[in-house]
């Protein structure tokens, strides 16, 4: 009997090219609501959930009757970018490689709802993806291992049958808090000495590098 394996996959600036339109749309949301905060910070805060975002960039004494304001400034200004997302290259290929693999594909997310519905026309693979964990499903988005776990439970897997593939440290440290092995791809502009520290057991350049080294990669291990 063959053991059910699932390849977990983080969405944005892992699947979908997103970090940094994340990254202006906070921006703009804070300039709004007051604030001047750094891109760089942002962009490090990227795949945090909303609130945990606010309060990481914001800190814990700020006016938090501003946070739901914040959220739908971003929400609003992202969702111009709805019908133009742009797949990270061969994410598409990737993941129906290893569905035909016999792997369970299952999507990690802060996104959800209109935001989810779009990553997921933008990735144009429905056909092999299970399901999805989003923002909706657990109660503490990443670097909690919720998600992660969530993700499992929809592909009916247990952790050490589950590899997870993500970009920021928030990915690796919910992927290894679950027990899940974690990779990582360069592609949201994280260092990889970072990915590492977080505890990333390989790191790729991109999905097309994983894709070309799959068959010395922890996939082909756990065939």
């Amino acid at each position: 009997m063959t053991t059910q394996r699932a390849a977990i996959f983080d969405v944005d600036g892992t699947l979908v090219d997103t970090n940094h339109l994340h990254v202006v749309t906070w921006w703009e949301a804070f300039r709004q609501g007051g604030h001047r905060v750094p891109m760089a910070e942002i962009h490090r805060a990227v795949g945090l959930g909303g609130g945990d975002l606010i309060e990481r960039l914001l800190g814990e004494d700020r006016d938090k009757g501003q946070d739901e304001q914040f959220v739908a400034a971003h929400h609003a200004l992202y969702a111009t970018y709805h019908d133009r997302l742009p797949a990270i290259d061969s994410a598409r290929d990737l993941l129906r490689e290893l569905a035909a693999r016999d792997w369970r594909i299952v999507l990690a997310t802060s996104a959800s709802g209109a935001e989810l519905a779009a990553l997921r026309r933008a990735i144009d693979a429905d056909d092999v993806i299970l399901g999805a964990a989003s923002a909706d499903d657990v109660s503490e988005g990443k670097p909690a291992p919720g998600p992660v776990e969530r993700a499992r439970e929809l592909a009916g897997v247990a952790a050490d049958n589950a590899v997870f593939v993500g970009d920021t440290v928030w990915d690796m440290r919910a992927a290894a808090r679950d027990g899940t092995t974690p990779l990582a791809v360069l592609s949201g502009g994280i260092p990889r000495a970072d990915l590492e520290e977080a505890g990333a057991r390989a790191v790729y350049r991109d999905l097309a590098d994983l894709l070309d080294r799959l068959d010395t990669s922890v996939f082909a291990d756990r065939a």
